[in-house]
């Protein structure tokens, strides 16, 4: 089986969020199951100068307003995966991100860098692909950046293989003006509300998910909440109409990059047959960051964007008091300007107890990680979320809100759990700041007064099989029920 795996981002080569972790760790699982899989990329800078063997394989003509373009290919680093890249640089060749500018203003121009990327892809599985050695069976697209693929596959490329979208996260749509049609060549007679029209405006992933022959999510609990109002951003009604056809696949994580007993990074290594190392840890973080060193004082981390998706917002009116009841609080992430000023504003006042670092830290991500007592993730939404998968996977019982992959991945500490040994965490009963408190609180008691039920919990949540290799499967066959006659 041959499938193209088109994405505007994946790790290690270029990342701004999960679908990076996703685009990195899904294909190589899928090749290791023996799919011959190659990953399509525009040629961002980052890409261009970590690639090895990187050579042009194919021009590309024809294309929407750039008409010309190079295809090339290499090599991911230590793992063989082939990597497809567009070199278009006036497109993809820019100082700042794969999205927006160095001051963080979206490129005026994404409805056509991303309607290249997936006009190519939808090439690339034609009869008018230039690469004549090979042509997928299967185009797995992800989320709006490559949504426009299946629409050109069907409508203009006439491709005879099946395309399959994932929806990371449908509260980014990709919606541009209607003028971009023109531009793009897309056949205006589909600016429908039965084709890629939203609101009077050109969606590309309302695109991806009309004309895909399959949809999947990132996990379970999100494929049913985006049928939703609440969550389904305006597009539940076209998400209904193929529910029954949604598969929710959970992401799993890399364990290579993502484990307590090999992790570089901490001072100590330990696992769940050998926890007194994060003790140690702890005590590291504790000074690196110029906290009061307490083994005893519980330790809270949050790695996160600082936004109202994410639930921040309803930490912060509780911290004072948690503070004030001994706790620390480490937090790591940027977002929202108002509270980033917060958070910082805290840490000012309360030095020996709580720590803000407003950026981003690779490093310092997997010391909270593994030296926190606890992980606060209280997210109002989350497709999947791999941060609470990362605490499970390093002792530390994350506290979650209900929702998405945090529902699918944290089973809640009570009596019947914690009896068949499956509590790893805490769960919030809604998405407000006494949820979040009480779920805190119910965490704090059995870390303060029961050592033997806290290991236990950790145990459990480390001896997840968090790993990409069950995901892999469930989308082979996913891939591989769009290729039966029936399909």
């Amino acid at each position: 089986m041959r499938v193209l795996f088109s994405t505007s981002e994946a790790f290690p080569l270029i990342k701004t969020g999960g679908l990076a972790d996703v685009s990195g760790s899904l294909p190589q699982a899928l090749q290791k199951l023996g799919v011959d899989i190659r990953l399509l990329i525009p040629g961002y800078p980052a890409v261009l100068n970590q690639l090895s063997n990187l050579t042009v394989i194919a021009k590309l003509d024809k294309l929407p307003m750039i008409m010309h373009a190079d295809l090339m290919m290499g090599e991911l680093a230590d793992s063989k995966l082939k990597v497809m890249v567009i070199k278009a640089a006036n497109l993809y060749e820019r100082d700042g991100g794969p999205y927006a500018d160095a001051n963080g203003l979206e490129w005026l121009d994404n409805a056509l860098r991303f309607g290249i990327l997936s006009k190519v892809a939808a090439i690339l599985s034609s009869n008018q692909s230039p690469v004549t050695d090979w042509q997928p069976d299967i185009v797995h697209c992800n989320d709006w950046q490559t949504g426009l693929t299946p629409a050109y596959m069907k409508l203009l490329e006439h491709s005879t293989a099946k395309s399959i979208i994932s929806l990371h996260n449908m509260a980014f749509q990709g919606c541009f003006a209607p003028a971009w049609l023109t531009t793009l060549a897309l056949p205006p007679s589909h600016f429908a509300i039965d084709g890629f029209e939203y609101h009077g405006q050109l969606s590309f992933l309302k695109a991806g998910i009309f004309y895909a022959d399959g949809v999947t999510t990132v996990s379970p609990s999100y494929a049913k909440e985006i049928q939703t109002a609440e969550f389904g951003f305006g597009l539940e009604g076209l998400l209904s109409l193929r529910g029954s056809e949604i598969k929710g696949i959970l992401n799993g994580i890399e364990t290579e990059q993502w484990n307590p007993k090999t992790d570089p990074h901490l001072i100590k290594n330990y696992s769940a047959k050998a926890l007194t190392g994060k003790k140690q840890v702890k005590l590291a973080l504790q000074k690196k960051l110029g906290l009061q060193i307490d083994a005893s004082a519980p330790l809270l981390g949050v790695v996160s964007r600082l936004t109202h998706q994410k639930g921040l917002d309803m930490l912060l009116p509780i911290s004072q008091q948690l503070i004030d009841a001994g706790c620390q609080l480490v937090v790591l992430g940027s977002g929202d300007a108002a509270l980033e000023t917060a958070f910082s504003k805290l840490a000012k006042n309360n030095p020996k107890q709580v720590s803000v670092t407003i950026s981003y830290n690779e490093a310092l991500s997997h010391q909270i990680m593994a030296g926190c007592d606890l992980f606060i993730m209280p997210s109002r939404f989350e497709p999947c979320g791999l941060n609470q998968m990362y605490g499970l996977a390093y002792g530390t019982p994350p506290v979650v809100n209900a929702t998405g992959g945090l529902a699918d991945t944290v089973v809640d500490t009570n009596l019947i759990s914690f009896k068949n040994k499956t509590a790893n965490g805490f769960v919030m009963s809604e998405a407000s700041s006494t949820s979040l408190l009480n779920a805190i609180k119910q965490a704090l008691n059995v870390y303060k007064n029961d050592a033997a039920a806290w290991k236990q919990i950790q145990i459990n949540g480390m001896n997840l099989d968090l790993t990409w290799d069950k995901s892999a499967l469930a989308y082979l066959a996913a891939y591989k029920a769009l290729l039966m006659p029936s399909a």
